[in-house]
């Protein structure tokens, strides 16, 4: 992970995460209700996902994983401790790396993640989840002072590691204050009724407006409207051609999660895939980096096509909000695949 900074433009063709105001930054198939009633395995008992103990433990065997893969530049060493959006960026930034340095890594800095705070929803059944709400040591200089980092842990069933599913990174005016019910955090229903819009709904009607469609309930901003002016002027670039496929992916360990907070709406974890498609005028070809051409099949002639998995964390406001009823305040994405031609 690279020190997070506020770079100028909404991506990162590896995924290392790091803080967005202009910039990019874990779960089963989950049937979350308001009172976690699932019934999976016969469990029909609504228990707290995690201990504070358990939940500590997954953070930290997490981290200790994560610095393994990150100093040799393996996929391999932290693979069983990521999942989902971020798993998916994780493993391909990973084994990208693996070809440019094989060696390792040598500016490698161990992740910490200290102050834990555990926000544990409770449910029924498997899958469980939880976030772990932490300090990074990558946070350094005053504009990111205070920042928190946000990781979604997912244990498929009782005999499965937990792993890290989803990674936000909030500043402290964007980290909201989390709706408990004794003393857990309350879960929200995939197709909450009491929201601007359902957990279900967010990855297509994101996609929808990043592809052309009306703003809806997404607020302006530098993953919103930003976004997609920056794609526009990409669109228009002398002696190159870029199209984008937009598609929300919205099940499996890819399934959004979502938390009750105190203003009667939900901070919500989603993700979405994209294809950037870009073909170059005759007598040219697209410069493609080398972590990229590690990822790529076939040759680039005039076209590589590069597929991203994009993670977004949301907050989203009470029913009945129309105006700016979705902020979406962080996004990690990365290139996991490309195709030349």
């Amino acid at each position: 992970m690279r020190r997070p900074r506020r770079p100028s433009r909404a991506r990162t063709e590896l995924g290392r995460p790091s803080r967005v105001l202009v910039a990019t930054a874990l779960a089963g198939a989950l049937a979350l209700t308001a009172s976690g009633c699932v019934t999976v395995h016969g469990e029909r008992e609504v228990v707290p996902a995690a201990t504070q103990a358990e939940a500590a433990q997954a953070l930290k065997e997490f981290i200790a994983a994560y610095n393994k893969a990150d100093k040799e530049h393996d996929p391999k060493l932290d693979a069983d401790r990521v999942t989902g959006p971020f798993g998916a960026i994780n493993q391909a930034a990973m084994k990208a790396r693996s070809v440019t340095q094989p060696d390792g890594n040598p500016e490698h800095q161990p992740l910490e993640l200290t102050d834990a705070k555990f926000v544990v929803p409770k449910k029924a059944g498997w899958p469980r989840w939880f976030v772990a709400d932490t300090d990074s040591n990558r946070d350094t200089g005053t504009d990111n002072s205070g920042n928190r980092w946000l990781v979604a842990f997912v244990r498929n069933g009782p005999d499965q590691l937990w792993e890290a599913a989803y990674l936000t990174i909030l500043s402290p005016d964007e980290r909201p204050a989390f709706k408990t019910a004794g003393g857990f955090a309350v879960p929200v229903a995939a197709d909450a009724t009491g929201l601007a819009l359902a957990p279900k709904d967010l990855g297509r009607s994101y996609t929808t407006y990043l592809g052309g469609g009306e703003q809806g309930p997404f607020a302006s901003g530098p993953h919103t409207t930003g976004w997609r002016e920056q794609r526009q002027k990409d669109a228009k670039r002398v002696g190159m051609a870029t199209q984008y496929i937009d598609q929300p992916t919205d099940t499996g360990d890819f399934t959004p999660l979502a938390l009750a907070t105190e203003d009667g709406g939900a901070l919500v974890f989603f993700a979405t895939r994209y294809f950037e498609r870009q073909t170059a005028a005759q007598g040219y070809r697209p410069k493609v980096g080398d972590e990229v051409k590690a990822l790529m099949t076939g040759e680039v002639k005039n076209t590589v096509t590069k597929e991203w998995v994009s993670s977004q964390s949301v907050l989203v406001k009470p029913a009945g909000t129309t105006d700016g009823a979705v902020t979406v305040t962080n996004r990690l994405q990365g290139v996991t695949a490309a195709k030349g031609s």
